[in-house]
Parts: structure tokens; sequence; C-alpha cells
């Protein structure tokens, strides 16, 4: 992608060299997670939590579309599109191809939200690649698109379960002192978004992994 990019800009028509810088300045923010009421306010859709409180800060709505709720804004001449697919977390592969094709975003301008049981709680860790860890709704997005080179962000929900209990955990409700800290983590999470659309991957992940 970057190589045509390149070819573009330096050789490709007016036309072209327009088309890519636009979609170069699209970038497609999903946010993991379980539809349906019983789900709501859990760890493991910690992805729709940190998509609600952007579009909060932003004042837009989600609205049902294909394979999901969608919403956009703007900022600093990007445009961000945010997802919450509503295939369920282990189907989350089909939505972001679906609105990888329909938008014409590249691979490295979409960003996967997620929990992360082996990071504490609150702890935001930005990679460019990676396993999926067990994770399955990054199991099924590795599995559609046939990489694990795409950027994700996993937010941390710690692991304090007993033997077995692990998916009693993620599909808990956060308890009174983890929701007294969300608040601030959250607003660190929206930073952070707008952070790999303008700064870029890099930059971001310097300024923002591991506070």
């Amino acid at each position: 992608m970057q190589i045509t990019r390149l070819i573009n800009l330096l050789f490709g028509s007016k036309k072209e060299k327009e088309s890519t810088e636009d979609i170069m300045k699209k970038f497609l923010i999903v946010g993991l997670g379980n539809i349906g009421e019983k789900y709501d306010n859990t760890r493991h859709n910690i992805g729709f939590k940190v998509l609600d409180e952007v579009a909060k800060k932003e004042d837009i709505t989600f609205e049902s579309q294909k394979l999901g709720a969608v919403s956009k804004f703007r900022f600093k001449g990007r445009t961000f599109i945010l997802l919450k697919p509503s295939t369920f977390m282990n189907l989350s592969g089909k939505a972001v191809k679906y609105w990888m094709t329909k938008e014409k975003i590249a691979i490295e301008n979409v960003l996967i939200i997620t929990d992360d049981l082996n990071l504490p709680f609150g702890s935001i860790r930005l990679k460019a690649k990676g396993s999926d860890g067990g994770h399955n709704g990054l199991k099924d997005i590795q599995a559609v698109l046939q990489t694990t080179k795409y950027p994700r962000f996993r937010f941390g929900v710690g692991a304090e379960f007993s033997k077995g209990r692990q998916v009693d955990y993620v599909l808990g409700k956060w308890d009174e002192e983890e929701s007294k800290q969300l608040p601030e983590r959250l607003e660190k999470a929206t930073e952070l978004i707008k952070s790999f659309g303008t700064a870029g991957l890099n930059n971001t992940m310097n300024t923002f992994n591991g506070k």
C-alpha cells in the first residue's frame, strides 16, 4: 500500500493524487463488543464504551447501518468513521472488511479497540500488529483480513478472577472502583484515537503507551 501510494503521488494524474490523499485521510475506528442490553457496561464491551465516549465528545450519534452502528466526525482535516459491529464479537471481521471496502480505507488506517486481560485495569497499549492473544474478536478479524498487521488499541481490564471464571469476569460489569476511574481512562482513550489519525501510529504509541 505504501509503495502504491508513493507511485500515485509522484507519477499519477491529479485526480489519482487527490483520490489517494483523500483515502489516507480517512480512518476506521472499530470498537469491539457484543450487542444487547445484557452486555452494556461489561468489560468485554470496552470497545463500544470508548466509541460512545468519542461520540459524546464530538456531539454525534450512531446510526444502524449494514453490519453495525456507524458515526462520523472530522478533526484537523481527517475523517474518522466509528464502527460498533452488530455481528457479535466472534464475527467482527465481516463488519471490519465490509466497512474498509465501502469507505476505501487502507489497513494501516484501521484501529481496532479491544479489551485485554493481560493488562492492568485502565492501561492502554497501541500496537501496529500482533497475535490475537486468544481474543475471539481479533481472531476473526485476523482470519477475514488474512493478516495480523493492523493497528490495535488494547484497553486493560485486569485479570482479577479465580480459575475457571474468566468468561464470567470479562462479561461482568465494572466494579465500583473501576467505575470511578473509567471517566479519566475514557478521556485518555479519545485523545489517543484523535492522535492516531493526526500524529500517526508511532508518535501516538510513544505518547500514550503505558500512560
